[in-house]
């Protein structure tokens, strides 16, 4: 995290997808 504004579209995409894996390891799990 030194430049985060250095590329910001990168690090948005990443957290996104972070996010979805973790929305579908929840939805696994509880089915």
């Amino acid at each position: 995290m030194v430049q985060p504004v250095a590329r910001p579209p990168f690090n948005f995409a990443l957290i996104v997808v972070l996010f979805i894996l973790l929305i579908i390891v929840g939805a696994a799990v509880c089915i």
